[in-house]
């Protein structure tokens, strides 16, 4: 009979490293997006709602650009739990290229047409005003991101994990120097205000790019990337990466293009629920770090495992995982309830923000449970397994089936509060877990996916 904790001494000795060095570099991404918010907040908060309206629509990419990475690490550490490392030189190819053409699709979307994508999200013209001088210029990062996020990805699928902390600090001092320069004119740099945000982001997207192909061409030991790979074209790997990773693509656009939809529905019950939305997403994602981390490694684990084509100790890790997935939520609503109030004594902003700001992490604290389990149990071990089509329609169906359709009815048909539309948008987080458990549990989702 499988053991609810695995004996495997290996396992938690990779889970946990992995899961603390992902986690590391996903609380330091987030700890740029919260100086950001804090300094912009500071100077003007319409420049806060602009910049929060643009991240938005870059959280389109990005979503993207996640999935089609998603899509590299399933593949690639079946092919590492193998040994067999030509595949994944190709596999990262394809999913660079990919990287690329979805990032000059959003960026001439956004360059030539900023002012009718902006109205989407609100009808407040001083928020838009703002929003477009930010977005003409951070645009441009769009390219630099995919490039390294793809990259990242790829060694990711081969457990190379580190340089991505390495990326983040650097963007972390750049960007957060260059804010402080640039929006407030120190130095004897002009006062840029969200113009200075926006370069100071496109100076660290370059620096991050920068790095990774420094480190692919002169550091990496396990993938030993070459340009003719990258110039090949493999249709055989082309035909089952679309196999595996359309549906990855296809769920994480889905999820941030619902993410946009979100904030487009907050946004038009007015620029505080913007700012509130905002900050307590920020807060959120810098606390949720650990559960992100902890997905990312699961389905490092299990598709290395899956490779190894060792059935029996996919299942024991399994186990193992949803436990320690739920443990991990539970401390992290503690968390984010004892340090929400401590945090938005930095914001400069009015006291309807902050009580609103409150209540929304209030919310939060209670789903961060549900969002802790199943969105690490189906990404992490559902997904990593081989599974890449159940996440898709298991999101399509919560999302723009229940979620949604909702929440607009809340707000614009019965004229709810924001409060009571913020539950409904988190509400999935608890549902889904009544799917998550059986389908985890029922091991129909191992896959091999190599040749």
């Amino acid at each position: 009979m499988t053991k609810i904790f695995t004996r495997d001494r290996s396992f938690y000795k990779d889970f946990f490293s992995m899961t603390f060095i992902l986690a590391l570099q996903n609380l330091i991404t987030c700890a740029v997006n919260l100086a950001d918010n804090i300094m912009l907040g500071s100077y003007m908060e319409t420049a806060l709602s602009g910049a929060a309206i643009v991240n938005q629509i870059q959280f389109i990419l990005q979503m993207v650009t996640m999935g089609i990475g998603e899509g590299i690490v399933v593949l690639a550490s079946q092919y590492w739990g193998k040994k067999d490392i030509e595949p994944i030189r190709r596999i990262f190819s394809i999913g660079l290229k990919l990287g690329l053409l979805s990032g000059a699709v959003l960026w001439a979307a956004v360059f030539f047409f900023p002012v009718p994508i902006l109205s989407l999200f609100t009808n407040d013209q001083a928020v838009i005003q703002q929003a477009e001088q930010y977005l003409r210029i951070v645009c441009f990062s769009y390219f630099f991101f995919c490039i390294t996020n793809t990259a990242i990805c790829a060694l990711r699928g081969v457990e190379t994990v580190r340089i991505g902390v390495v990326v983040s600090v650097i963007a972390l001092f750049v960007n957060i120097g260059l804010n402080y320069i640039l929006i407030f004119g120190k130095l004897g740099a002009p006062q840029l205000g969200i113009r200075g945000a926006a370069i100071a982001t496109l100076t660290a997207r370059i620096m991050e790019t920068a790095v990774v192909i420094i480190y692919l061409i002169f550091f990496d030991k396990k993938i030993h990337m070459r340009l003719q790979s990258l110039l090949h074209f493999d249709r055989q790997l082309f035909g089952d990466y679309i196999r595996v990773g359309s549906f990855v693509i296809m769920s994480s656009l889905i999820w941030g293009v619902a993410m946009a939809v979100q904030t487009a529905i907050l946004g038009h019950l007015g620029s505080i629920a913007i700012s509130a939305n905002s900050i307590a997403t920020t807060i959120f994602q810098v606390l949720t770090v650990v559960t992100y981390g902890s997905a990312s490694a699961a389905a490092v684990l299990i598709g290395r495992t899956v490779g190894e084509d060792n059935i029996p100790k996919v299942k024991e890790y399994a186990y193992t995982m949803q436990v320690l997935f739920v443990i991990i939520g539970v401390i992290t609503g503690i968390l984010l309830f004892l340090v929400k109030e401590p945090i938005l004594n930095f914001y400069s902003i009015s006291p309807e923000t902050r009580k609103m700001t409150s209540d929304f992490i209030n919310v939060l604290c209670i789903t961060v449970v549900g969002t802790s389990y199943q969105c690490s149990a189906l990404t992490g071990i559902v997904r990593g397994g081989g599974d890449t089509r159940f996440v898709f329609f298991n999101d399509s169906i919560f999302m723009w089936g229940m979620v949604l359709p909702l929440s607009a009815l809340a707000a614009f048909v019965f004229h709810w509060s924001p409060l009571a539309v913020f539950w409904i948008l988190k509400s999935d987080q608890i549902t889904k877990c009544l799917v998550a458990l059986p389908k985890v549990n029922r091991f129909r989702w191992i896959r091999q996916l190599t040749r």
